[in-house]
């Protein structure tokens, strides 16, 4: 082989490596650049499916707040399944003699016998009670003094004081009209027990003092007590007529 052919044949060699390697760093090109394209195709597929995902908890989301609606605690509308005064038929407890003002009104004329009361209680508190029938009611203090009775039978519908508010009660003290020197039992005030929503009395006692200007009052077996009431009128109609 003489030095031309060798030449050419070097050259040849050497351009068609060069073809080679072209080829090869295009093959290497076009491949990376599939696999980018197919990793791109892949990305769309992938933030579809976490889109997806994500969705789940807000199709869920009503069904987990449902549930919590069911486990919580539901508003009674009987006030039986509330009650907390033993058996008073309301939501409320029964008042307590410790949570009540008391007030007395006399209701007659200037000159005339002192015969007919108005007693308020006031509910001290925020919360509202209930006053069940009518007060076990004696006209002088101490659990020896006798029980005026009530006038007819008593309410059995409860009466509910609201907080700072007031209920009333009528009473009758005195029936008796001989005059003269006789001499009468007298009183300087009123006191009552609370009876509670299932017939039993309440602990604690109300103290009813007299109105300013009098001193005593007489009182006999002629005396009669008024059930509780929400207004002045309910509870002194009845009692006026004696």
């Amino acid at each position: 082989m003489n030095s031309k052919t060798a030449a050419r044949s070097r050259a040849l060699w050497r351009h068609l490596r060069g073809a080679v390697l072209g080829a090869a760093v295009v093959a290497a090109l076009l491949t990376a650049t599939a696999c980018q394209e197919t990793g791109d195709a892949a990305a769309p597929s992938t933030a579809a499916s976490s889109s997806s995902g994500g969705s789940v908890p807000e199709t869920t989301a009503p069904t987990g707040g449902s549930g919590t609606d069911a486990g919580s605690p539901t508003a009674t509308g009987s006030g039986d399944s509330g009650e907390t005064g033993g058996g008073n038929g309301t939501e409320y407890a029964d008042c307590e003699a410790a949570g009540l003002g008391t007030h007395v009104e006399l209701q007659d004329g200037p000159g005339e016998t002192p015969r007919h009361f108005l007693l308020t209680v006031t509910n001290r508190s925020r919360t509202p009670c209930v006053l069940n029938e009518a007060p076990i009611l004696r006209l002088r203090a101490g659990n020896s003094a006798p029980v005026v009775e009530t006038l007819g039978e008593p309410d059995d519908e409860p009466v509910v004081v609201e907080g700072g508010g007031k209920a009333y009660a009528g009473l009758y003290v005195f029936g008796n009209d001989e005059g003269g020197e006789a001499e009468y039992d007298q009183s300087d005030r009123f006191t009552a027990t609370l009876v509670a929503g299932e017939g039993t009395e309440l602990s604690g006692t109300l103290v009813f003092d007299l109105p300013e200007g009098l001193g005593t009052v007489s009182v006999d077996d002629a005396a009669r007590v008024n059930g509780w009431a929400g207004t002045e009128g309910l509870a002194m109609r009845p009692i006026t007529r004696l």
